[in-house]
């Protein structure tokens, strides 16, 4: 998939409950309180005979075995009563083993659903603490995807054990884009593209809040540094995250204050996600030239 194809992907669901345990592995309990489809064992009643359910709980259970605890939980919104135990969510999880000195830890992302939105996603991620931002890789590592149906929750086991062979990889990848220093102009470049990843639909008649160069505002001083990984997270976090302000002009030609919303939505930001990462293993690429 190109970089121009993920704004096809723009338009996920609202993410609803959410919880994060800020440093701390989240429990059972605190799970069950904030995304309980997490927990659902049978398959919504919209769902045939043939839909398979993939119990998101058994397979986190097994994960927990190999050292993984989650840290952060989301769960898509629905308006249709008596669905909320089986819509969209997200998990992420890390190993405390995976977790360097300078910060950063590998990442498994888990998507799931047994009420039809979604067929079960594995991919790898990466956690930067400083920000607490939740990054997930691109397209070169493995993703496993499980429709519900046959033997679904061995094959989503399975398919685990090929993520989980990714993390070293991934870890040296971060460790080489540490070391490639960036020019502004390409800083610069980086911003512009995660600019129209974000803001697909701006035009003179409808502006985004704001331009390119503000997605390169650092909100710390220790991510005033050149290389790329911390340009990638700077960009990364005023992305997602959103509140940034801008100015623009409306339709009657006033000059309006505007600010950036997060996003939220589970399908927006994988995919948003996602596609970040490809363009910095894209500068990557260029600068080893």
């Amino acid at each position: 998939m190109t970089i121009h194809n993920f704004s096809r992907f723009m338009r996920g669901m609202s993410a609803g409950n959410r919880i994060t345990g800020r440093g701390e592995a989240l429990s059972d309990e605190q799970l069950r309180a904030a995304v309980p489809s997490i927990f659902a064992t049978n398959a919504h009643e919209s769902r045939s005979a043939r839909f398979a359910p993939v119990p998101t709980i058994t397979v986190l259970d097994g994960l927990r075995t190999e050292g993984f605890e989650p840290f952060s939980a989301v769960q898509a919104r629905t308006r249709i009563e008596g669905k909320a135990e089986y819509t969209k969510h997200m998990l992420r999880l890390r190993h405390r083993s995976l977790t360097n000195t300078e910060g950063d830890a590998f990442e498994i992302v888990l998507v799931n659903a047994n009420d039809g939105t979604s067929a079960y996603h594995m991919m790898p991620g990466f956690f930067r603490f400083v920000c607490e931002n939740g990054l997930m890789t691109g397209e070169t590592f493995n993703e496993v995807r499980v429709r519900h149906s046959g033997n679904a929750i061995g094959e989503v086991i399975e398919g685990a054990y090929s993520v989980l062979e990714d993390a070293p990889v991934v870890v040296d990848q971060v460790s080489r884009w540490k070391s490639i220093a960036l020019r502004d102009i390409e800083r610069e470049a980086l911003a512009e593209a995660a600019h129209t990843l974000r803001f697909p639909t701006a035009d003179e008649a409808k502006p985004a809040a704001i331009q390119a160069d503000a997605l390169l505002r650092p909100r710390r001083s220790a991510d005033r540094a050149t290389d790329l990984w911390t340009a990638f997270n700077v960009v990364q976090e005023n992305t997602i995250k959103g509140g940034l302000t801008g100015r623009v002009r409306d339709a009657n030609g006033r000059t309006v204050r505007r600010s950036t919303r997060e996003v939220a939505g589970i399908d927006q930001n994988r995919s948003l996600n996602r596609a970040l990462w490809m363009l910095t293993e894209r500068m990557a690429e260029i600068k080893a030239g």
